[in-house]
């Protein structure tokens, strides 16, 4: 079978690991060619091309800047780039028939590029991996009114990006809902699961001392629990919430906080940091993979936020690190998300609305006299079970046998 990716991640070498690394992995590994198109963003200096690397076909389309860029430059580029990739598909891939035609959102700017794919591949599968619902998303928390003109029109992007799609996979249960709650028009049948999911590294745990000896690296205390929360640190994540809990847990002796990652808010969060000076609290810009996932193994308790506002279920990929370093969590979010209440039930995290200071710390409290080995135990079963790779791969390939 022919399968063709469509994306605007940059991290989807299959020497990596990462969710969509490791969903294409799991399709080359299975037999399929296997064709990526991926951005090249302009300051990286290069044009379109085709490579071929690791058995997979990666198609490369010079655009402008759409990450860690300005909103002016993101904001077109994002339009821009339905033209670009249709036009390099027409000029680099016009001799593949493609069987299954694969894409996510971010964004929603892609119902152009698979009805060209569909017109030419008529009994082609069209399948979007459902990561982001925007522009409610957008709405909830501020970035545009519900009745302006940026809501109305994409809107219609997706209504038109879901109407085109075969099947759409959601990331969790209260997805799925959402999705049919807001659009009836779609049928329901056409509409499951297919969770973000990895492929298990099976590297060994660190030992006693090399445990130490990441952490006397970063200057993180050796006999102290560690609470990690890394990722994108932007509005999503409230981070005005997050640095309310950091300042109110500062003076802390029991445990410590770090945080780790880069975005469009990490510089009022450095800011706070460096006005408040406290052992217990280390705030990281972002670091190399490699380095960040020793960091993670080095630590005791994952850490996510995710801003209180927000209507749409959001499931954030990080929590599967977590899982997989057998890693217990504790949760502060909105009350839609099922994160938390999964995590409750399969006895591996602790949840609270990211709308109280003195209810997070109570978490904190509560998970430093919990089991958390046996609590990370469970998150490691429930990943295996659940977060796996094959199951998302299942979850599409059925629908082309």
């Amino acid at each position: 079978m022919n399968v063709i990716f469509l994306t605007l991640s940059v991290n989807v070498s299959m020497k990596i690991n990462h969710i969509y690394a490791d969903l294409m992995r799991k399709f080359r590994n299975e037999g399929h060619n296997v064709y990526i198109v991926a951005p090249v963003q302009r300051r990286a200096k290069k044009k379109t091309e085709v490579i071929v690397e690791d058995g997979v076909t990666y198609l490369n389309v010079w655009t402008l800047n759409i990450q860690k860029t300005n909103v002016i430059e993101k904001g077109v580029g994002t339009l821009l780039i339905e033209n670009q990739y249709k036009h390099a598909i027409s000029k680099h891939l016009s001799d593949v028939s493609f069987d299954l035609i694969l894409y996510s959102t971010p964004p929603i700017t892609f119902t152009n590029v698979v009805n060209f794919l569909k017109r030419k591949n008529p009994n082609a599968i069209s399948y979007l991996l459902l990561k982001d619902i925007f522009p409610q998303n957008a709405v909830d928390i501020g970035m545009f009114g519900e009745k302006s003109i940026f809501n109305w029109y994409f809107r219609k992007k997706e209504v038109a990006l879901y109407k085109n799609s075969d099947y759409i996979g959601c990331m969790s249960p209260a997805n799925v809902e959402f999705l049919m709650k807001h659009n009836h028009y779609y049928p329901a049948e056409h509409v499951e699961v297919a969770p973000n999911s990895i492929e298990l590294t099976n590297t060994a745990a660190p030992n006693d001392t090399d445990r130490n000896a990441i952490r006397e690296k970063y200057g993180i205390p050796v006999d102290k629990p560690v609470f990690i929360y890394g990722g994108n640190l932007g509005r999503p994540q409230g981070i005005d919430f997050v640095i309310k809990c950091l300042e109110y847990n500062k003076k802390r002796q029991d445990c410590v906080f770090i945080v780790v990652g880069s975005g469009t808010e990490y510089s009022k969060l450095k800011d706070w940091h460096d006005n408040n000076k406290t052992s217990s609290i280390l705030i990281m810009e972002g670091l190399p993979k490699a380095d960040y996932d020793l960091l993670v193994k080095s630590c005791d308790v994952g850490l996510i936020f995710l801003d209180h506002r927000f209507t749409i279920p959001n499931y954030p990929s990080r929590l599967l690190s977590y899982l997989e370093n057998k890693m217990p969590v504790v949760c502060a979010t909105d009350p839609n998300t099922d994160l938390g209440r999964i995590a409750e039930e399969n006895g591996y995290g602790y949840w609270c609305e990211s709308n109280s200071v003195e209810v997070f710390t109570s978490l904190i409290d509560k998970m430093l006299n919990a089991d958390r080995k046996q609590m990370g135990e469970n998150g490691y079963e429930y990943l295996k079970k659940n977060y796996l790779v094959d199951n998302t791969y299942q979850a599409i390939v059925k629908h082309c046998k």
